[in-house]
């Protein structure tokens, strides 16, 4: 149960467990982890079907650590991995956490131009690759004498090119002998930085926020108290990306777990419905676009999602109407969602049995304070005050990799400065609004985006929409929607202006009109990408 300290300061409380503390390590953690799981079933490839236990992730992650060693990789090094969900990804990021490196996951979606920007962040010395990235990566790696290696997880390549190697053949050849043991060495817990994820760049290009062995095994401590839940016990779906920051923490955190994930190497309508009914799925990770697709779809009909316990969702807002939708036609009992950013090491606030109002993001997790800020005086604010969302604890990132600046702005005396647009009722449940940067300015008004997307979702022939601020010289910003109408179905500009109308006050109307689209532009989490739609309206021949 969360507190208020003096000065208006929001407290989550003590973080009781401490198991990580008698770990060396973030690896050593990992490594004993799955040792002790041995046979039991922890990874399924929900394409192929293919199970992994415990023990042949343990050896493999054990034989993969001593072959980088032999490959001149060590503690403090960074190894990259450009791959989509996979058993082979998980390995290699063990591994690297087990040699006490840091691991930099690259996004699978980046062009050459934005590969070549992360790794010039990160300067990973070795980077695994997929057959979706390795022409990529390779092409990119050849301009950049840092990388030293590059690892394919497509067997087809490796003999041909110069420091290229296949990662079956290194994790099959005799050539290579392997204890059944490594020894992880031990890590300086504050400052040995064991993840670098890029910020999700929805304002121009990533950032490297660098995550250290104590921010994330903070994390671990958290995740590990009792829950009503019991994680070690069920199928978990993931479909998030673990090259993206919740992705990769869920990966981590549920592992640790013993939860058994089933994975897609991306989302595809059939396969992720098929996956829940196939391995009667319990609890899955989730982004509002999904939980959309589940409130509207009509294939959702035609299997069975019974064994559904609960949905957690994070990376943007859900709206309470679609929440209610899910519950309504699937009969999830649990919807829970949260609010997290990659410089914060997964979520910060999470919805609970006494936290889960319609519209709250939950409750201030233990061991973290937060306040609320006034934008523009810095002044600290009370409960039902909307300001900028701030948080201090160990989960907060050591910084921005190469950019003391950005690391400057983001983090004051301690505080995380969100960008985050919020305030906490006086049941200390937290609420989003909206950013900052995003905030509509329409004359003397302040039009939050997300509040008119998430109405425009509540028509039943609206697919999915954005919302930005149109230039206008007399406004300021007129709110303009770009829409996605339902397959099949008539959908007039006028009758979504009127909707909008009929429900909001007069400053949130689409005075900067109405826009169909096929798509809306997001990145892997689901955050709308703003600057896309932007550059559309600078550019009227751009099209999605």
């Amino acid at each position: 149960m969360s507190t208020l300290l003096p000065g208006n300061i929001v407290y989550g409380g003590p973080v009781l467990n401490t198991e990580t503390h008698s770990y060396r390590s973030l690896g050593h953690f990992v490594l004993e982890k799955y040792k002790s799981y041995g046979d039991k079933v922890m990874m399924i490839d929900a394409v192929t079907g293919v199970e992994y236990t415990a023990k042949f992730i343990y050896d493999s992650i054990v034989r993969l650590a001593n072959i980088l060693t032999s490959m001149g990789v060590k503690s403090g090094d960074v190894v990259s991995i450009s791959s989509e969900n996979s058993v082979e990804f998980a390995i290699a990021l063990f591994a690297t956490f087990a040699l006490n490196a840091t691991a930099a996951p690259i996004n699978v979606t980046y062009s050459e131009r934005e590969v070549d920007h992360a790794i010039n962040l990160s300067k990973p010395k070795v980077i695994f690759a997929s057959s979706q990235t390795i022409d990529r990566i390779i092409k990119v790696a050849k301009n950049n004498a840092f990388v030293k290696i590059v690892i394919s997880f497509n067997s087809a390549h490796g003999s041909k090119e110069a420091n290229v190697y296949s990662y079956k053949n290194l994790m099959e050849s005799k050539n290579i002998t392997v204890n059944g043991n490594f020894d992880p060495p031990s890590c300086n817990r504050s400052e040995d930085v064991a993840l670098i994820v890029c910020s999700s760049g929805t304002t121009g290009l990533p950032k490297g926020v660098q995550l250290t062995q104590n921010n994330i095994l903070t994390t671990l401590d958290s995740q590990l108290e009792p829950t009503a839940i019991p994680l070690g016990d069920i199928n978990l779906l993931t479909v998030i990306p673990w090259f993206h920051a919740f992705g990769c923490l869920t990966l981590i955190t549920c592992s640790c777990l013993g939860t058994c994930l089933v994975y897609l190497p991306r989302f595809e309508e059939r396969k992720f419905l098929g996956a829940i009914e196939k391995y009667r799925i319990v609890m899955a990770f989730m982004v509002p676009p999904l939980m959309v697709f589940l409130a509207k779809h009509p294939l959702v009909e035609k299997y069975d999602l019974s064994s559904l316990l609960a949905l957690l969702s994070g990376a943007a807002p859900l709206s309470k109407e679609t929440e209610d939708q899910i519950k309504e036609r699937i009969g999830v009992p649990i919807i829970r969602q949260g609010y997290g950013l990659s410089e914060a090491t997964l979520s910060i606030l999470v919805q609970n049995d006494d936290a889960c109002k319609p519209g709250s993001v939950g409750a201030l997790k233990k061991g973290l304070y937060a306040k609320v800020i006034d934008t523009e005086t810095g002044r600290i604010l009370g409960a039902n005050q909307r300001g900028e969302l701030c948080f201090k604890g160990d989960c907060i990132m050591k910084g921005y990799i190469g950019d003391t600046k950005a690391t400057q702005g983001a983090i004051k005396d301690g505080w995380l400065h969100t960008g985050d647009i919020g305030y906490y009722d006086d049941d200390f449940e937290f609420f989003i609004v909206d950013r900052i940067k995003e905030l509509i300015k329409y004359k003397a008004f302040q039009v939050p985006p997300a509040e008119i997307e998430a109405i425009l979702l509540t028509h039943p022939k609206i697919k999915d929409a954005a919302v930005i601020g149109k230039p206008d010289e007399e406004a300021g910003e007129l709110p303009m929607a770009f829409v996605v109408k339902q397959a099949n179905v008539q959908l007039t500009e006028k009758e979504v202006a009127d909707f909008v109308a009929e429900n909001t006050s007069s400053p949130k109307r689409l005075r900067g009109g109405v826009l169909f689209v096929d798509d809306i532009p997001k990145n892997p989490s689901g955050k709308i990408l703003r600057r896309i739609l932007r550059d559309m309206i600078k550019n009227p021949k751009s099209k999605l």
